[in-house]
């Protein structure tokens, strides 16, 4: 496997953690409650004990290891970090995706659209 299908290897499209970034990232009103209510959130989704537990600790490599999608994975730290309201737009997180996923960026941002 080459470097560039390395950084896909774990990822696991059934993980709900994946869910729950995805609406974060979209969702301004529950990346708010997020911030105040996280516990709150995180009930509110199917996801497993583990699953929280990573989050509630921003054990991001366990998220990855877990299958949380390396560009997910980018959003979450930035949404915690406080730089959410640009998530995927600054230089770095392009580049970061494009290296992440080579060849397969352009049709992965145009789903995204």
């Amino acid at each position: 496997m080459g470097e560039r299908e390395s950084a896909l290897k774990h990822f696991d499209p059934r993980l709900r953690a994946n869910d729950l970034v995805q609406d974060l990232k979209w969702d301004p009103a529950l990346r708010e409650r997020f911030e105040t209510a996280e516990e709150e959130v995180l009930k509110e989704y199917p996801l497993t004990e583990e699953e929280r537990e990573a989050i509630r600790g921003r054990d991001f490599r366990r998220l990855f290891e877990m299958g949380l999608h390396p560009y997910l994975l980018s959003q979450l730290a930035r949404l915690i970090h406080g730089t959410g309201e640009k998530a995927g737009t600054s230089g770095a997180a392009t580049a970061l995706i494009r290296s992440l996923l080579g060849d397969r960026y352009d049709a992965y941002m145009a789903e995204r659209s």
